[in-house]
Parts: structure tokens; C-alpha cells; sequence
């Protein structure tokens, strides 16, 4: 099992106990930033990925516009198809966010698009670029997902396959490792990520909620704040922008 994993940070103004809820590998590299910022993070990954590269592999046989992604995990589906990836590196590829196009082009993708972060506006992005185009966009995604990008491209009747190559499993932590987590000591903050996310963290906190009722839960956009608790409203903020930068910068 693994356990959330507090991380010492150096001493700096009023530093902030930051719980932060990405899976391990995201999840550490976020715990780099907070440290750089004077906070001390906790990392409580609330979710793994489990790879389908078969499911990635197979779908890219099939005719396509271009590829689109909205998360960096998709990403790492197709490098592991190593050699296998070759023969599309020159397809146009949308992705969500700076990050996730940062991370195609490390694996060789030599046309990626970046959109500015939510799946919505890059549906806007892709149909600006794809105007008059019949073949389906190939839109590789995972479960769950938020339906943004998927509702853009409808209204716009651009023709879309979506196919699911990896799977994000919640991680039973249990009680103790929560409690070691949340209350020993209390965490003043958590950045919460998607629905989902916390969806996830709210269940997994639920015994612990008395306790907390002064954490601050930072949400990535409005629709994230939708699954924080009534009596958490008080302590919502919200990122100027959709990205983990525009996160960060709320506390």
C-alpha cells in the first residue's frame, strides 16, 4: 500500500501545509514546486493509472485527422509503445495545456497544438484548425474524464473517435495513513484537480471533516468547486486560470 508521504520544506514565511492529491509521479513533481515555494507538501495520491497501450495502439491504426489529448497520462500511454509510435510523430496532436504538449514533444511529437487548458477551449482550438475536415479526430483519452472537450467538438459537428487507453484507479488508503495525512498535523490546504479528484478526496477526508473545517480548498476551476462540500464553500478559491501554475498561485 502506499502511504502518503510528508515531505520537509524549507523554512520560509508562514509556510502552508499542502495536501496534494495527483497521482505519485505528477504528484511529486508538484511537491517540488510547493517546497520551492516555502510550503510543506503531503503527498496523498488519490488515484493510479492503469495503461491500455494495446487499446492506444490499435486506435491509432485507424484513419484520423489528427490526435488530441487533455492529459499528460495519455501521453505516457503512447511512449510506451516505444518504436511502435514512429510512424505518427509527424500527426498533428491538440493538447489541453503547455504541460501536456511540453510532455508530446519530449516523446517526438513534431506538430502538437497547445490549447489554454480546459477541454472546451480546445475544442474551439481543433475546429479552427480542422474547419472542412471528414476523417474523425482521434481523441485518446482515459476513465474517467470530464466531457468538455467532447461537447465542443458535438456542437461543432466535427466527427470525433474517442477511445480510452488508460484507466485511473482510487487507491484504498487506509485510515491511519489518511489521519497521518490530514490532522497530524492539520493541513491547511488541498489542490484539488478535476470532479473527480475531489469527489475522491472529500470521501477519503469524510471522518476527518470536524477536524478540518478550516482547510482551503483550492479548485482548479468553477466546475471542480461543484463537488466541495456545503459547509467548505467558505474556503473555496479559485484558479485565474486553468492550469496548475494559476493553482499554485492561490495560495
Amino acid at each position: 500500500m502506499l502511504l502518503p508521504e510528508p515531505i520537509s520544506s524549507k523554512a520560509g514565511p508562514d509556510p502552508m501545509r499542502v495536501v496534494v492529491t495527483r497521482p505519485e509521479i505528477a504528484g511529486r513533481r508538484t511537491a517540488e514546486k510547493l517546497r520551492s515555494l516555502g510550503h510543506e507538501p503531503v503527498l496523498l495520491p488519490l488515484t493510479r493509472a492503469v495503461h491500455h497501450p494495446s487499446a492506444a495502439e490499435s486506435a491509432l491504426g485507424r484513419p484520423h485527422a489528427a490526435l488530441a489529448v487533455t492529459s499528460a497520462e495519455a501521453i505516457r500511454v503512447l511512449a510506451s509503445l516505444g518504436g511502435r509510435l514512429s510512424p505518427y510523430l509527424d500527426d498533428p496532436l491538440y493538447a489541453v495545456g503547455d504541460a501536456t504538449a511540453k510532455t508530446a514533444t519530449e516523446i517526438g511529437f513534431r506538430d502538437v497544438r497547445a490549447g489554454p487548458g480546459t477541454g472546451a477551449d480546445l475544442a474551439k482550438l481543433i475546429v479552427a484548425g480542422e474547419p472542412a475536415e471528414t476523417t474523425p479526430l482521434l481523441y485518446l483519452t482515459g476513465k474517467p474524464r470530464s466531457g468538455g472537450l467532447e461537447e465542443g467538438l458535438r456542437l461543432r459537428n466535427l466527427p470525433f473517435d474517442p477511445v480510452e487507453i488508460y484507466e485511473m484507479v482510487p487507491i484504498a488508503h487506509d485510515e491511519a495513513a489518511v489521519r497521518h495525512a490530514l490532522v497530524e498535523p492539520l493541513a491547511d490546504a488541498v489542490l484539488l484537480y478535476s470532479r473527480e479528484n475531489a469527489r475522491l478526496f472529500f470521501h477519503l477526508a469524510k471522518p476527518h471533516l470536524p477536524a478540518l473545517r478550516s482547510l482551503r480548498a483550492l479548485c482548479l476551476s468553477a466546475k471542480v468547486a461543484e463537488m466541495v462540500p456545503q459547509e467548505f464553500h467558505r474556503n473555496i478559491k479559485i484558479a485565474g486560470h486553468p492550469g496548475e501554475e494559476g493553482l499554485l498561485a492561490l495560495l
